[in-house]
């Protein structure tokens, strides 16, 4: 992630920090949104909100958790704000797959289809198992990160962790018997 010291650049009204930071950032941020929020249009919103809170905030940053844990909260807040303003809402993607020209296309298109029911499983789960999972499980976060990160005590972590394993499971439960859903 991001050094210590041109972090505190930045607080401090570096520019060329600020942006180093921003920059260095900037695809962790969108990740973390598109898992959550589960699609392209809402997580580059979500991440350019998130940047702008980051560069007008970052004079708060205090070391008392990791920088990573900072943002993550930041970003996490800006989705579950999206995210309730877009429960009313339903909006359907087309998503593409691209075929290249090699010997194992059938392998890239059942892999393309594992993805996107993982995907669409993640995106069914409640919110709140939602950004755990894609904390700890594509964000690589620890629980005490997580917690750290969502203001949760370390055992509801786990907890929601654990209930959501169950879910996806379920969900996924074709994959576990060798079928596949598409």
């Amino acid at each position: 992630m991001v050094e210590p010291e041109i972090i505190k650049n930045a607080q401090n009204g570096d520019k060329e920090a600020l942006v180093q930071v921003l920059r260095e950032i900037e695809t962790h941020v969108y990740r973390t949104a598109y898992y959550i929020l589960g699609n392209e249009h809402d997580a580059m919103d979500a991440a350019q909100e998130s940047l702008i809170k980051i560069y007008s905030k970052i004079h708060l940053y205090e070391e008392k958790a990791l920088f990573k844990t900072w943002i993550q909260r930041i970003v996490t807040n800006v989705c579950i704000d999206k995210f309730r303003k877009k429960k009313t809402n339903v909006s359907i993607e087309e998503h593409e797959i691209v075929i290249k020209g090699d010997d194992n296309v059938e392998k890239e298109i059942l892999s393309a289809y594992v993805a996107k029911d993982i995907e669409d499983a993640i995106a069914k789960l409640p919110e709140h198992h939602r950004v755990v999972v894609v904390l700890r499980y594509l964000q690589d976060f620890s629980y005490n990160e997580i917690s750290t990160s969502l203001d949760l005590p370390l055992n509801t972590v786990k907890s929601y962790l654990f209930r959501a394993r169950k879910q996806l499971q379920k969900l996924l439960h074709e994959y576990q018997k060798g079928g596949v859903q598409g």
